[in-house]
């Protein structure tokens, strides 16, 4: 008789019946993808198709792992984009609100009643007039506008009238060119180039510590420009640069020619005219003074208060300058 069979030895195989292959090893940048994708898109998009072509080569395992990074990694990065875009967008219109109000208007203004100083006595620099310069403007220019000639400008005359022609009456001025004859140079330029023709007083101001209305913007906005800028003159160049009172207000009175600026240094042909005893910092040029008609006009205009009824912003009344021109 033939021997029954024998089981295999512990651990052995049946004849006939193959041993299992070993498990395939996980692909360790797919494991890399998944987890750069939340930590670092970017560098888990790479490292995704980097395992996929790996997993095709070895036949690993992970090619889910690594679509899962792929998918994810390119998701964070479009959201990431997507947040940098808008929030460049948002600054950029918050920029240009701000940019709107050209610096007129600190909000440190108010001194809750508390008494202000005058501007300081004019003490002529050494320099004065001796180099006017108009540099070119990060902004283009509104309108077509030829910088004023550059280098030494005449003090003398000390005055020069001018006469502003609006569609609510007329505003006589007097130009300081005594104490700020680089600005009154420019003014005097602009004025003659027709720059300030049929341009708005685009902004009125009624607060109790600030009585203006800002005009010498083509576009209406308060961002336009002659596309060059210029340095302040009086009364801040009666301080050192780092003197902390060129942040301190001071009394602009009733009756104040005044540049708008953005900043020291940032002049170009935004002005504004004081009609009520106005706080301000020290670092807007005052480059002449408004006769009795023209005060009469400006109440005129004020009187009718601001669009909307808020103490800042575009006047009721449609101010238009319909030309400047010197006497």
């Amino acid at each position: 008789m033939t021997a029954p069979p024998q089981p295999p030895p512990y651990g052995g195989y049946s004849l006939g019946h193959p041993p299992y292959p070993p498990p395939r090893q996980t692909n360790s940048l797919a494991v890399a993808a998944l987890v750069c994708a939340f930590v670092f898109a970017p560098l888990g998009i790479v490292f995704g198709h980097v395992s996929l072509s790996q997993i095709k080569k070895s036949g690993e395992e992970g090619r889910g792992l690594a679509i899962a990074g792929l998918v994810i990694g390119y998701l964070v990065t479009i959201l990431a984009v997507l947040v940098v875009v808008v929030s460049v967008v948002v600054l950029a219109a918050v920029g240009r609100d701000l940019a709107r109000f050209d610096g007129v208007i600190p909000d440190d203004t108010a001194t809750g009643g508390l008494a202000v100083d005058e501007l300081p006595k004019f003490d002529p620099p050494a320099t004065l007039g001796s180099n006017c310069q108009y540099p070119r403007s990060p902004e283009p220019s509104s309108e077509p506008a030829t910088p004023p000639r550059t280098g030494r400008v005449p003090t003398d005359p000390a005055r020069v009238s001018a006469s502003v022609t609006t569609n609510q009456g007329n505003i006589g001025l007097q130009l300081d060119n005594a104490k700020a004859p680089c600005t009154v140079n420019n003014f005097a330029s602009l004025a003659q180039q027709g720059f300030f023709d049929d341009t708005p007083c685009h902004r009125l101001t009624t607060d109790v510590h600030l009585g203006v209305l800002q005009c010498g913007d083509p576009t209406g906005t308060g961002t336009g420009g002659p596309g060059y800028q210029f340095p302040n003159e009086y009364p801040t160049n009666q301080y050192r640069l780092s003197d902390p009172a060129l942040r301190s207000p001071v009394r602009y009175p009733r009756g104040t020619l005044a540049m708008a600026n953005a900043g020291v240094g940032t002049n170009g042909s935004q002005f504004f005219l004081v009609y009520e005893d106005s706080q301000l910092p020290p670092t807007y040029t005052v480059f002449g003074t408004i006769d009795q008609t023209g005060l009469a006009t400006l109440d005129k205009i004020a009187a009718e208060g601001v669009a909307g009824g808020s103490e800042d912003g575009e006047p009721v009344a449609d101010v238009v300058v319909e030309s400047i021109r010197l006497d």
